[in-house]
């Protein structure tokens, strides 16, 4: 009987944890709202101050943006398809669907500093006047959140490799996907106000 008292208070205990993980992981993503929207405000504010250099309609290949958020947003599909194979408790179906998920993250980044690369021999360097200052601000920082959520899924990858799907992992790989679906509705808010609104005349 104590046993089993004992049992019930370490279930109920490690759901309490877990729930707190969760919760505390969605605070985390409002103060990055926040940062984000900082930023949007920001370029908002300073989105048609050139001071005499390139503008956006000039340097934007809108099919190479194009790409990138492709490539993002079906990594979103798949990370849900190793979300499906995580709660069924299928180790080989979410190791390779999160794989898929961490190359198409690594080729949104590959177009990005390819973008990057191009939009500096070309004049568009941050330096050049406040909109690119504001503009590669807020893309790098995406960016960056990016790479920090491929390095996140290559150590749960090795982490269920190593010690399967267990009841410790799953909150884990839930708070992992919020952070990439969030990512991918931050994308689509810098492609549609960035991107697509800067080629109106």
């Amino acid at each position: 009987m104590t046993e089993n008292i004992m049992t019930v208070n370490s279930v109920s205990e490690e759901h309490e944890h877990q729930n707190h993980s969760v919760f505390g992981f969605w605070i985390y993503l409002m103060s990055d709202c926040i940062i984000f929207g900082c930023l949007f405000a920001s370029y908002a504010v300073l989105r048609f101050q050139f001071a005499g250099g390139p503008t956006a309609k000039e340097m934007f290949e809108l099919p190479g943006v194009a790409m990138e958020t492709a490539l993002l947003l079906v990594s979103s599909l798949t990370f849900g398809f190793a979300m499906i194979e995580a709660y069924k408790g299928k180790k080989t179906g979410t190791v390779f669907w999160m794989i898929v998920s961490a190359i198409l993250g690594a080729g949104f980044l590959f177009l990005e500093i390819k973008e990057f690369i191009y939009l500096i021999a070309h004049g568009a360097s941050p330096d050049v006047s406040a909109f690119w200052s504001t503009f590669f601000t807020l893309v790098s920082t995406h960016g960056l959140h990016v790479t920090l959520g491929i390095i996140w899924m290559i150590v749960l990858i090795v982490q269920i490799l190593l010690k399967g799907i267990n009841s410790k992992m799953l909150p884990r790989l839930a708070c992992l996907s919020l952070f990439w679906h969030f990512l991918d509705i931050i994308w689509i808010c810098v492609f549609s106000f960035v991107y697509l609104l800067s080629m109106v005349p």
